[in-house]
């Protein structure tokens, strides 16, 4: 009866172990879990810095900076054509 049971018990151990060992992720498993949560990551931000770059060009300071830059630079060249006129 001692025998009986102790293999029931084994039987019981190896059938627990076999499971656990079926319940554990495998480095390759970890490996690309964490591939997947990196390319997420990187994904949303990518995508908040585009928004974010987005949203500076389009504000009214950096309108008003490159219209000023412009009208300068258009003035410096007609000072230019003026001072030095081609011949």
């Amino acid at each position: 009866m001692k025998l009986s049971i102790a293999i029931a018990v084994l039987m019981l151990v190896f059938a627990a172990h076999t499971e656990a060992q079926e319940a554990e992720k495998t480095i390759e498993e970890h490996f690309t879990t964490f591939g997947n949560q990196m390319k997420e990551l990187s994904d949303d931000l990518t995508v908040k810095t585009k928004d974010i770059v987005e949203k500076i060009g389009d504000s009214e300071f950096v309108t008003k900076t490159r219209t000023w830059f412009t009208e300068q630079l258009d003035k410096m060249k007609a000072k230019i054509d003026e001072t030095f006129p081609k011949q």
